[in-house]
Formats: structure tokens, C-alpha cells, sequence
């Protein structure tokens, strides 16, 4: 037979084979090119604001109002109201819970002697959580009630977004609810680099302190690794959590300029970003700048009306908890009395807690009152420092005596062993005599007795001769 009828010829098989080859080698480029590429740059930034201080203008900003969690960045309004307390040099015993709370923490332990000073600049620098409540239930008397100051406060710097449900950052948990954008941060970093003593804790990038009662030694380093990366930087704050993404307040001093950023959940490397935004603040023109109401360190204090559309359970919870808190603290008081009414009112179809304070001081003026526990409370700092160093005083004479009682326990007893040694030594040596004297004993009566036997052996010996000459012959 013939060879079979090709309907295909060599040259259009290899045709075939080639294009299939190339099919299915680049049908997977295509595929990964159709998915949509990882946000870069300002795109991977949730929100953020670009800004030199002073001034009302955004240079850069994106999603200013957007609502998202804050992180650790709530420690600048917790450091913030430390510092306007007046009370730094205040000597804080560490309460226990403080120590119970979730990382970061400075590591310190229940009862301990820090002064506020110390806490403020771990809670900054280190983004220490215990600190921040240390700081927290010193001032507010409780978690609850400092909280509520906080929000207060908030309200008073016109941050009408803002909640705050705990002093450290918590976005999950008991205390979870923390929530803000970055024009209401961008507002209270402005108000808080007003304090000279904020600016220089700010921008530390390590802090040393010691406990007061027993001189325990704390060093802590900061998080902000921008300030190794861009050489103008000074401070301000990191934050993270895995809900809020890395967070960044950060100022820079150039070319007689101060610039601050905000940056909220940054999906990217934010120390190069930061970088990035700094040098464009740095070198943009007035004219292509952004004008936004409400923002800028000489704009008027605004108080909000509107409420953050936030769940109306988590408001209620928060605010029924700081009430409590601070009607047990107004009812404490003593020549005080306190009328707290709580009104029920809608909010989007749902019941929310309104409270009202009203404090009437039965004896003397709200500035006399205020005059007198200002004193109080440096007085009993100062008792309280005079009491740590007088029971630290105590300790190291107590330890001292304790290491001349353990001295005097070991010469006596190495006295004692080397008289019982001396005693042993001469009652050896004296057995050792009576042995000798023994044995020497015992040598002569051995040789006494051995003559003795041998003079009675020579009598018998002569006796029975002397018989035997006597006695006759058979």
C-alpha cells in the first residue's frame, strides 16, 4: 500500500504548534494582568493631611472625615490633659489594673512609685498602654471618668467626630470604640504643640526614669522610626493595631517652615511615604494649597452639634459608664451635692443616653474649692514623696542590718568550728598517748610474764631431778 493521505503539512502542523505553545504560556500573563495592582504612594493611605502649622490651607489631604480608629494616637489627648492638669511633678502608685492590660507596656508593676512626668513620657515615646492608664485612673479617679474628660475636651477643640472609650487606643475588647478622623487629629496635635513641655517630650526618641521607692531602673525607646529616616523630623506619634493599620502624627522643622501629617491606616511603608510627603509640604506653593474651615492653630474653638455615626449601643454603654463614674466622684465630694438627670432621646431610630450634671457647692466658691485641693494635692504629693524616701531609708537600713546579722552568723560559726577542730585535734592526741601507753604496758607484762614461766620451768626442771636421785631401783 501507499502512504497515507497527510491532509496537513509539516510546515502548518509546526504553525499550529507554535501558536498552541505560546497560548498556553501566556494566557497566565494575561490573567495576572487583568488583576488589579496593589495601592502605592498617597493611594494606599486611608486618610490623611499634609499641613504647615499656623496656617488654615491643607497642602495635601485625602478622606479628612472619613471615620476610622486612631490607634495609639489617642495618647496625645491622654498626655495632653496630663500636661493641663498642672500635676506632672504628682508621685502616681501604680494601680492594678494598669498593669493588666494588653502590649505595649513599660513593664511596671503594681504598687510601684512613678512620677506622672515619667508616665507621660512613656506613654508618648514608648506608646506604653500601662502608663497610659496609670496616667488615666490618677487623674480621673477611673478609667470611666477620665475617659469622659477626654471627651469633653475633644468637644471643646471642635473635634465634633471624635469618641474616645479609653485612654490608650483599644480598638477591640472591653474598652473597643476609640474613633476619629484625621481633621479632628490634625485639631488636637495643633492644640498640643502649644505646650512647650508636649514638644520636648515629643520628640525624645529614648526615655530613662527609675521608681521612686526602690529605684528600679525603666528604659524605653520609641517606635517612630522616622526620625532616623528624615532628618528634619522632630516627634510626634505612632500608632498601630491590626483594625487601625500603622498610624503616623509627625512634625518637621525646615527652611523656617513646620510642617505636620496625619496619616490613618497607612497600607504601606509610612516612614518612606512620610518622607515623601514632607519634601513636597516643603516645596509646594501658597497658591496651589487647599483652604479648609476650622483647622489651623489661631482658628476659633467650635463646639460640635452633630453626633459620629456610630453604633447607638457603643454610645450608650460609653456614656452610661462615664456617668456612673462621675457621679460616684461628684457624690464623694464633701460639701458638694450632685443632681444628675439622664433624658431618653432618639438617634436614627434608636435610644441614646443624654446626661446632665449639675453641681451646686453648698459652702465655699468653685475657685476657693479648686484653690484649696490644688494645695491639698501638692501636699500630698510631697507627704507621699517624704514617706517613699523615709520607707526606702528604712529598707537599706534594714538590709544592712540584715547582711552584719548574716556576717556575724558565719564568723561565729567558723569560730565555732575551728574550736571544736582545736578540741578534736588534743582529744586525738591524747587517745593516740593512750594507745601508746597501752601498748607499752602491755610489751612489758609480756615480757614479765615471760621470764616468770621461764624460772618456774628451770624449778620444775630441778625438782624432778632431785626426785629422781631419792627414789630407788626396782
Amino acid at each position: 500500500m501507499g502512504r497515507p493521505y497527510n491532509r496537513f503539512p509539516s510546515t502548518l502542523r509546526a504553525l499550529f504548534a507554535l501558536l498552541a505553545f505560546f497560548v498556553y504560556t501566556l494566557t497566565p500573563l494575561t490573567a495576572s494582568a487583568r488583576r488589579a495592582p496593589a495601592p502605592e504612594g498617597e493611594d494606599a493611605v486611608s486618610a490623611f493631611i499634609v499641613k504647615e502649622t499656623g496656617r488654615p490651607e491643607l497642602l495635601r489631604s485625602k478622606e479628612i472625615d472619613k471615620l476610622l480608629s486612631p490607634a495609639s494616637l489617642t495618647k496625645i489627648m491622654t498626655c495632653m490633659i496630663a500636661i493641663e492638669s498642672g500635676r506632672m511633678d504628682d508621685v502616681v502608685s501604680i494601680p492594678l489594673e494598669a498593669t493588666q492590660v494588653e502590649p505595649t507596656r513599660a513593664g511596671f508593676l503594681p504598687g510601684e512609685q512613678i512620677r506622672l512626668r515619667d508616665l507621660v513620657k512613656a506613654a508618648m515615646v514608648n506608646s506604653s498602654n500601662d502608663a497610659a492608664f496609670a496616667i488615666a485612673i490618677h487623674l480621673g479617679g477611673s478609667v470611666e471618668a477620665f475617659v469622659s474628660s477626654m471627651n469633653v475636651r475633644a468637644r471643646a477643640l471642635g473635634m465634633g467626630h471624635t469618641v474616645f472609650t479609653n485612654p490608650a487606643g483599644y480598638d477591640r475588647g472591653f474598652y473597643a470604640g476609640n474613633r476619629t478622623t484625621a481633621r479632628d487629629l490634625m485639631m488636637l496635635t495643633e492644640r498640643a504643640i502649644r505646650y512647650p513641655e508636649f514638644n520636648a517630650i515629643a520628640k525624645l526618641d529614648r526615655v530613662v526614669f527609675s521608681e521612686l521607692a526602690t529605684g528600679k531602673r525603666y528604659s524605653l525607646r520609641t517606635h517612630n522610626k522616622l526620625m532616623d529616616r528624615y532628618p528634619y523630623t522632630v516627634g510626634i506619634k505612632t500608632g498601630y493595631t491590626s483594625m487601625a493599620g500603622p498610624c503616623l502624627i509627625a512634625r518637621a522643622l525646615k527652611d523656617g517652615k513646620d510642617m505636620l501629617i496625619v496619616m490613618l491606616n497607612a497600607r504601606t511603608d509610612r516612614w518612606s511615604l512620610a518622607s515623601t510627603m514632607f519634601d513636597r509640604g516643603f516645596g509646594a506653593e501658597t497658591g496651589r494649597t487647599v483652604q479648609v474651615a476650622g483647622i489651623g492653630a489661631d482658628a476659633p474653638l467650635r463646639i460640635a452639634t452633630s453626633t459620629p455615626a456610630l453604633p447607638a449601643s457603643m454610645v450608650l454603654a460609653e456614656r452610661t459608664r462615664a456617668l456612673e463614674a462621675l457621679r460616684r466622684k461628684v457624690e464623694s465630694h464633701r460639701g458638694q451635692s450632685a443632681v444628675a438627670e439622664i433624658h431618653g432621646m432618639s438617634m436614627n431610630g434608636q435610644s441614646e443616653a443624654k446626661s446632665s450634671i449639675k453641681i451646686k457647692n453648698l459652702e465655699q466658691p468653685k475657685s476657693a474649692v479648686a484653690a484649696k485641693s490644688r494645695v491639698k494635692a501638692s501636699r500630698t504629693s510631697k507627704v507621699a514623696l517624704k514617706a517613699a524616701k523615709k520607707e526606702s531609708a528604712r529598707k537599706r537600713q534594714l538590709a544592712k542590718a540584715q547582711q552584719r546579722k548574716i556576717k556575724s552568723k558565719v564568723a561565729l560559726k567558723s569560730a565555732k568550728k575551728s574550736g571544736s577542730a582545736k578540741v578534736a585535734h588534743k582529744s586525738r592526741n591524747k587517745e593516740r598517748q593512750a594507745i601508746r601507753t597501752a601498748r607499752k604496758g602491755a610489751a612489758k607484762r609480756s615480757t614479765a610474764d615471760a621470764k616468770s614461766g621461764k624460772k618456774r620451768s628451770r624449778k620444775e626442771e630441778l625438782s624432778l631431778s632431785k626426785k629422781s636421785e631419792r627414789s630407788p631401783n626396782g
